[in-house]
C-alpha cells in the first residue's frame, strides 16, 4: 500500500478482516505484521482527536528535531526510534471466524517516514 504523508496512522481494520475470512479459519490467532523498521502496527480506537494526540505525545516524546546520531546517515531517526516504541506487530485472537476486537478497536498501520510504499503481513493460523 501507498502512504499518503510523512506521518499518518492508517486504519487497516478492514483489510485484515477480509483476509482472516477468506483463510475460512473459525478459531486461531491472526499476526499483522510491517517489515519497515519505521512503521508499526497497534490497535486502538479509531477518532481524529484521539489520532491528533497520538501524534502530540510522540512528538514530546521523541521529536522530529531531536539532534540524533542517526540523521548524520539518514534524516529519519525519529521514525526509527517511533517504530520501536510502538511496535512492528500484534497478534489477535479469532473465534468463530471473526477478529476479537473489542467494540471500539481498529488495527492501524503507523507511518513514520513517508510517504511510500508499504507491505504490511497477516499471517491466519488456527482450525477451519
Amino acid at each position: 500500500m501507498r502512504t499518503g504523508s510523512r506521518i499518518e496512522f492508517r486504519n487497516i481494520t478492514s483489510d485484515v478482516r477480509r483476509i482472516v475470512g477468506e483463510s475460512g479459519v473459525r478459531s486461531g490467532i491472526a499476526t499483522v505484521y510491517t517489515p519497515h523498521t519505521t512503521t508499526a502496527i497497534f490497535v486502538n480506537e479509531d477518532e481524529s482527536g484521539l489520532r491528533g494526540d497520538l501524534m502530540k505525545v510522540l512528538e514530546k516524546l521523541i521529536p522530529v528535531e531531536g539532534g540524533y546520531q542517526h540523521d548524520l546517515v539518514d534524516d529519519n531517526a525519529f521514525a526509527h526510534l517511533r517504530s520501536i516504541i510502538v511496535n512492528p506487530s500484534i497478534t489477535i485472537p479469532i473465534r468463530d471466524g471473526r477478529l476479537m476486537l473489542g467494540t471500539w478497536q481498529s488495527i492501524f498501520l503507523a507511518e513514520f517516514d513517508g510517504p511510500r510504499t508499504r507491505t504490511v503481513y497477516v499471517q491466519v493460523l488456527g482450525s477451519r
